[in-house]
Order: C-alpha cells, then sequence, then structure tokens
C-alpha cells in the first residue's frame, strides 16, 4: 500500500515528506526495514524510534517527535497498538477457498447444512447437526447430535464437541479443546463410594468467542454452561458445569473455574487464577495471576493472592509478612532484656 492510502485508511495526522512512499508489511520497531511500517505503544520501546530503520511509525496523537532518522514518516493515531492490528489484517487478509464436505467424512440423518462450508477428512457427526455459511471445520473433529455450529466459524482439527451444544456465529475453537464433556458430578454413597450425577444440560457459546487448545468446557448438570459474546479463553483452561461466564472477559492459561460461579462482563484472569465454585463476581474485576478466589467479589477493581483480596491490602499484607523474621528477631531481643 502507498503510505496515503494507510494515513486515509487510519484516519491518521501525519509528519513527514513522503507519503507516495511504497510500504510493502508490517514490523517490530527494531526489526523493520525502510519498505515497512512499525508502531510505537509501550514507552519501553521508545529507544528505538531514534534507531529504527522503518519507514513509517504509528504513534499516540501526544507524541513529540524529537530527533529521528531520516526518511521516517509518522503517523499519529489514538491508539497505535489497534491501529497496527487493522493494518495486520490488512496486510495478511487471507481469501478462504470453502472446499464443501469431504467424501472421508461421516455425517449422520436430519443435519442441516450451508453451501459455502468446508468438514474436513475423518470428521465424525451425529444426528440433526446444524452448520451455518461459511464455516470451517477440519479434519478429526468429534461432533455428537444435536449439536448447533453458526457461521464463519473455526473449528481446528482433534475438536469434540458433544451433544446438544450450541455456538454461535465467528466462533474459533482450536485443536484439542472439549466442549460438553460431562461436569465432574457425584454424590457419596454410605459406603464411601460415588455415585455418578447424571449431567443432563449442555454448553451455550454466544458469538465471536476464541477458545485455544486442550481446554475443557463441561456441559451443566442441568439448564447450560454459558460462555458471553466476545468472551476469549487461552489454552488449558477447565470451566466446571453450569458456569457463566460474561461478555468481553478474557482468562489466561492454567485457570481452573469451579461448578455453578458466575462471572460478570469485562473481566479479566491472568494465568493459573483458581475459582471456588458458586461463586458470583462481578462485572469489570481484574485477578493477576495465581491468584485465588474463595469468596464472592462483589466490588469492581484488581485482586491478588493466594486468597485473592484487592491488590493494595494484598501488596502491603505480603509487605508484612516479608518482616515476621525482623519482628522475631526485634522480640526475642525485647524479651532475653526483660528476662
Amino acid at each position: 500500500m502507498k503510505l496515503k492510502d494507510i494515513i486515509k485508511l487510519l484516519n491518521a495526522g501525519y509528519a513527514g515528506a513522503n507519503q507516495e512512499k511504497e510500504i510493502t508489511g508490517v514490523a517490530k520497531i527494531e526489526e523493520a526495514s525502510p519498505e515497512e511500517i512499525s508502531f510505537l505503544a509501550n514507552p519501553l520501546y521508545e529507544k528505538f524510534i531514534h534507531s529504527t530503520s522503518a519507514g513509517a511509525v504509528l504513534v499516540r496523537k501526544d507524541f513529540k517527535a524529537g530527533n529521528l532518522p531520516a526518511g521516517l514518516d509518522l503517523l499519529f493515531v489514538d491508539d497505535p497498538y489497534i491501529s497496527f492490528l487493522t493494518l495486520l489484517e490488512t496486510f495478511n487478509k487471507v481469501t478462504v477457498e470453502f472446499k464443501g464436505i469431504s467424501g472421508k467424512c461421516y455425517i449422520d440423518s436430519g443435519s442441516e447444512i450451508a453451501q459455502e462450508v468446508t468438514i474436513g477428512n475423518f470428521t465424525n457427526i451425529g444426528k440433526n447437526f446444524r452448520l451455518g455459511e461459511k464455516s470451517i471445520i477440519q479434519s478429526n473433529c468429534s461432533i455428537g447430535n444435536n449439536v448447533t455450529i453458526g457461521k464463519e466459524c473455526l473449528i481446528y482439527p482433534n475438536v469434540s464437541i458433544y451433544d446438544g451444544s450450541i455456538i454461535g456465529d465467528r466462533v474459533i475453537i482450536h485443536s484439542g479443546t472439549v466442549i460438553g464433556s460431562d461436569g465432574f458430578g457425584f454424590a457419596k454413597e454410605p459406603d464411601s463410594s460415588f455415585k455418578k450425577i447424571p449431567q443432563t444440560g449442555i454448553v451455550h457459546i454466544e458469538d465471536d468467542v476464541e477458545i485455544g487448545s486442550n481446554t475443557s468446557i463441561d456441559r451443566a448438570t442441568m439448564g447450560e454452561t454459558h460462555i458471553g459474546k466476545g468472551v476469549k479463553i487461552d489454552n488449558l483452561v477447565q470451566i466446571a458445569h453450569n458456569v457463566s461466564i460474561g461478555e468481553n472477559s478474557a482468562i489466561a492459561s492454567g485457570t481452573g473455574i469451579a461448578g455453578s460461579t458466575k462471572i460478570g462482563k469485562r473481566c479479566l484472569f491472568g494465568g493459573k487464577v483458581g475459582v471456588v465454585g458458586h461463586l458470583n463476581i462481578c462485572d469489570d474485576v481484574t485477578v493477576l495471576a495465581a491468584g485465588n478466589i474463595s469468596k464472592s467479589i462483589l466490588k469492581p477493581g484488581v485482586y491478588s493472592g493466594y486468597r485473592a483480596k484487592e491488590m493494595h491490602r494484598a501488596l502491603k499484607e505480603e509487605s508484612y509478612i516479608s518482616k515476621i523474621g525482623e519482628i522475631y528477631e526485634r522480640l526475642k531481643n525485647l524479651e532475653n532484656k526483660i528476662n
């Protein structure tokens, strides 16, 4: 693209000398060539703008230029990172060729499948399946009875989707993930053995959700396990039966959420967060990595710690704990003086 077309696409301000410059791709600021465009969003990378070879760099509207390398043009935008993502999508737009239904897959009776789709080799699909327009199911997937998958979805190889699951539009599910496995429900018998509680509900995933590889989302005991619109779930996450996650929340790898917990909208969970069952977590809660939530959170904010508390309180308590050895020695010396 010519630089002038990028300026128009991003509705950007401009400082430089050559809007006719040809831009062939996007790259990191420390690695970009004179034919590439980069971005500056994190102050830690500001040092590179004085040595970059990039042909142009996206910066915030309030950025103060100073001395810059010769030939470097600046594009001023509200959010350089979001604008950079727009350019990434533009430069890497892939035209998808829909290949139809492989003769090496199996589809049971009663299915309604749109015309422009792909279903790959050795995928097995049960009865009464529904698949929307421009969706892709890659090879070796297993899909149960009465499953609905919306339009423009992408299901990667080796995904298992159990009976009754409902998946909305533009959902991406990565390899090895299991949707709708039985919830971990057992009742203890008088002889200490366990009786399995039937898991009769479903998983309902709304539009624009992305789920990483090797994640497991359990079906509800009754009703549904619900993943709201726009939720992003990382690899290796466990979501138990009857959990509900509000729209536009994001959950990082290694997180485990126990049964019947309700999570609000726009929540952010770092890696290895643990959540006890039957809790309520309100909207706009951030839990830092390795935080453990043992009681409901009813106030938006940032939480951390083994038993997650508001971050400032948790950090203060941690600093007190680090001084226990010093306090013990002082107390011991005082006791010796008194004795």
